[in-house]
């Protein structure tokens, strides 16, 4: 094959197909198309994280409430009481993973002056909270008692992990005994 006759056979097959489809207007919007797919998909998974993010939030303060609400209704609670107001607080993550749940529970009593004594404390899979006097001060009443519960939970973007590193979510919840001022631990 001769120079002329690849020139010649390139334009018709070649450059004519590709000059007819660059001065299209179907061209165009394949261009258009392929410029904001990345961004609209991005948009997409980011909003799926932000959506786990807000579910793994409220969830976080539903388990701290539950907790609160399950120690709150006994004078007196056992061992195996706590165990089970941790694992319904653990429960109240389902569906999403509860791996990194973590729970701090304290109940606290106020003297005739209105001053703090930790009564008992269970802290599980977290640090305990360090400004339990600070969060309860505005609750101090002599002779009454609080519980304090305080929810930790490791949030882990799925889609903007690269982005986003895991961020910890805390909530804490409050609540007075329901038959006593004090909830004392056996």
């Amino acid at each position: 094959m001769n120079l002329k006759a690849l020139k010649t056979y390139l334009q018709i097959y070649f450059f004519g197909p590709l000059k007819k489809w660059w001065h299209e207007e179907l061209a165009l919007a394949g261009v258009e198309a392929a410029m904001i797919f990345p961004i609209m998909l991005t948009l997409l998974l980011g909003v799926h994280d932000v959506g786990n993010a807000i579910l793994a939030n409220q969830k976080t303060i539903r388990a701290s409430q539950v907790v609160a609400d399950l120690i709150a209704r006994q004078n007196i609670v056992s061992t195996s009481d706590v165990n089970e107001a941790v694992m319904a607080g653990e429960l109240a993550y389902a569906p999403i993973d509860s791996s990194s749940y973590g729970i701090d529970i304290v109940s606290v009593s106020f003297d005739d002056m209105a001053n703090m004594d930790i009564e008992w404390r269970e802290t599980v899979n977290m640090d305990e909270i360090s400004d339990v006097e600070t969060r309860v001060a505005a609750l101090a009443s002599p002779g009454e008692g609080v519980v304090m519960v305080a929810v930790q939970y490791e949030f882990e973007p799925l889609f903007a992990g690269f982005v986003i590193d895991t961020f910890r979510m805390q909530e804490v919840a409050f609540s007075r005994g329901r038959s006593s001022p004090v909830v004392y631990h056996e």
